[in-house]
């Protein structure tokens, strides 16, 4: 388990890919672009929580579970319950007010 959690979050911590050389020119674009990256790596985040705290644990014994994770990794219990509920659902609601 400590293996899985390591390497989980080594993976995290990798800085992102940087953007294209080029933006697009059109700016609706960009912002798209920019809250599809934003719902990507929450859903990321997100997995990362189901595999620590899984499905069938309510949101209090997961904020047990996972308090020092979303410690270790920077992330607020918050926003940390919120996208492992995203990546629950896979409803965008789940991180209104945290992420998105």
């Amino acid at each position: 388990m400590r293996a899985v959690v390591r390497q989980a979050v080594r993976d995290v911590r990798t800085a992102p890919t940087p953007p294209p050389a080029d933006p697009p020119a059109d700016l609706t674009v960009a912002a798209l672009r920019a809250v599809v990256d934003l719902a990507t790596s929450s859903h990321a985040i997100g997995a990362l929580m189901l595999e620590v705290a899984p499905a069938y644990l309510s949101d209090s014994e997961a904020a047990d579970v996972l308090a020092l994770l979303c410690e270790q990794i920077g992330e607020p219990l918050d926003h940390g319950l919120a996208a492992r509920r995203y990546a629950l659902t896979g409803d965008r609601r789940a991180l209104a007010g945290t992420v998105l």
